[in-house]
């Protein structure tokens, strides 16, 4: 079955330095010049011994292009109702900190542009729930030939998929704590004092990052514990995505939709079956959408394999469902308000605008 062909997606185009600098301090940018913070941020050692320009080549860039898709995506949602990025999802990164696999913080970024550039943007809602409290970017390349794209980029999943450790220390793994903690959680610490944010946050309680000062943030908190299953978990998710949507009526959901809650995920510790994430993923799109409020996904963490299958299955039991489709963007137009964004376009990620 496929639904996604290269006519009907939007290419992601990589976030420049200027992109980046809305959220970002130079200081922090300046610090992914070296090969030891990246290492640190990304957890993966070799790169150590890398010279910087390969790291910005082969790590950094296809990250960037993920960022500038979760922004592209989030002015596609306010356009046409809803928009998909196969990609992105950082949420452990904030303004001036890195850490658990994630270097920018898209999320932040996206809502920054859309309360500053889209004219009555001015309330998000983040639902959150990929299995860390609020990465890990899965093979968005996979699961976009799954879904019949062609489009391709470096394979952090692939990279990531053998790790067994339940609960990583990016920085203590390399003995650089002075340089970057994991605490960086991410759209939680940025978000903390702006009541313009509503955070929904569903985690397994006993893995990183425990992040007790950025929960502060979270105004409605669902802690699971090791190997929920679905039956309990996707009541939870129902329960509690309708009423944070019944509590505030936000302008977009940006809509963090990890699959590290997969059952044997090495890092994510709960039982989730494929099945009941295509179902979560529905009921969190209906919540939004028989509201009328735009919605944006990013595909977050998930650290096996059959990952990328998952979430095509999952796109397209949302096409069927009737939730995204051609038929939101007839008549919708170009548009209107200006994303800054730098012209190279990277092939690294697509955004679903069908």
């Amino acid at each position: 079955e496929q639904f996604i062909t290269d006519e009907t997606i939007v290419p992601a185009r990589e976030a420049s330095e200027e992109d980046l600098l809305v959220v970002h301090t130079r200081r922090y940018l300046s610090r992914l010049k070296w090969s030891l913070v990246v290492a640190t941020i990304t957890e993966i050692p070799p790169l150590i011994f890398l010279p910087n320009f390969l790291v910005q080549r082969k790590v950094l860039r296809p990250l960037r292009t993920q960022t500038g898709g979760t922004i592209m995506a989030g002015k596609l949602a306010m356009d046409r109702g809803w928009a998909i990025n196969v990609g992105g999802g950082f949420h452990h990164c904030s303004s001036d900190k890195g850490g658990g696999f994630c270097a920018y913080a898209d999320i932040t970024l996206t809502i920054k542009f859309l309360f500053e550039r889209v004219e009555g943007v001015s309330r998000a809602t983040i639902i959150d729930l990929d299995a860390h409290q609020i990465w890990a970017a899965l093979s968005f390349s996979e699961t976009a030939d799954l879904l019949g794209c062609s489009h391709t980029s470096i394979s952090l999943h692939g990279m990531f998929q053998k790790r067994k450790k339940k609960n990583p220390v990016s920085a203590g793994s390399l003995g650089a704590n002075a340089l970057l903690m994991p605490e960086g959680n991410g759209h939680e610490r940025d978000f903390l004092d702006d009541r313009r944010v509503y955070i929904m946050d569903a985690y397994n309680r006993y893995i990183y990052p425990g992040d007790g000062y950025a929960k502060r943030a979270i105004r409605r908190k669902v802690e699971l514990d090791w190997g929920t299953e679905d039956i309990e978990y996707l009541q939870k998710v129902e329960l509690h995505s309708e009423g944070a949507l019944n509590e505030i009526r936000p302008d977009i959901v940006v809509y963090n939709a990890g699959t590290d809650i997969l059952d044997g995920d090495p890092l994510g510790g709960l039982a989730i079956s494929p099945q009941g994430i295509v179902k979560r993923d529905e009921i969190v799109f209906k919540a939004a959408r028989s509201r009328g409020i735009p919605i944006l996904m990013v595909t977050s963490g998930g650290y096996q394999k059959k990952t990328a299958r998952v979430i095509a299955d999952s796109i397209l039991n949302l096409h069927r469902q009737g939730l995204i489709g051609e038929e939101v963007l007839d008549g919708a137009g170009p548009s209107t308000v200006p994303v800054m964004m730098s012209k190279s376009v990277s092939t690294g990620a697509a955004i679903g605008a069908m």
